[in-house]
């Protein structure tokens, strides 16, 4: 890798947290919690989801810790109704999640993204190199990043910074930024 690719990863994922930071400024507990119809998810959902992907993401592989949810009890602060990731939960089960504070959720998103902001600091060749399992466990098999890093492949941490922060970020953000038309939002970019 080059230093000219680490400053465009660490770029993108800026870029994009940036579009977390702004989406939630705007938004009120109704329109977080909005639930628009049986088999649309609230976008609750969608930030509860991504923000604790990335707080796992950024904790355990890069900074050997628990993530922020955990260590600080943001469940009861939040007041989340479904404390679960919803990686392995149906539709029916996390259209019911909710949250009860979204001032508190605000603060933990903040520490997340200036925890990532940090850690994108120390990003080397080397680190990115680090092979984290010889390859995904079977359960993830079928998850995006199994195809983006190809059959029988290591996870590298570089991997868990393109997939499960990066690409799986985005993909979230267009799930909020559609949420936000629903309730009568605008989007995140022109």
């Amino acid at each position: 890798m080059s230093e000219i690719y680490i400053q465009s990863l660490r770029n993108r994922i800026r870029a994009m947290n940036t579009l977390y930071a702004r989406c939630v400024v705007d938004m009120t507990l109704e329109h977080v919690n909005h639930h628009e119809r049986t088999g649309v998810l609230p976008i609750a959902f969608s930030l509860s989801h991504y923000v604790r992907a990335q707080d796992q993401a950024i904790s355990a592989p890069f900074l050997r810790d628990r993530p922020l949810w955990e260590r600080g009890e943001w469940a009861e602060q939040v007041g989340v109704t479904v404390d679960r990731l919803g990686r392995e939960e149906t539709v029916e089960e996390m259209e019911q999640i909710r949250f009860a504070d979204f001032d508190a959720w605000r603060r933990y998103q903040t520490a997340v993204l200036d925890r990532t902001d940090r850690v994108l600091d120390t990003l080397t060749d080397d680190l990115l190199a680090e092979i984290l399992a010889p390859q995904l466990p079977p359960n993830m098999q079928q998850i995006f990043c199994a195809l983006v890093i190809g059959p029988g492949a290591p996870l590298r941490k570089l991997d868990v910074l393109e997939c499960f922060v990066y690409q799986h970020g985005l993909r979230h953000m267009g799930e909020i930024e559609h949420g936000r038309a629903l309730v009568g939002l605008r989007g995140m970019t022109s």
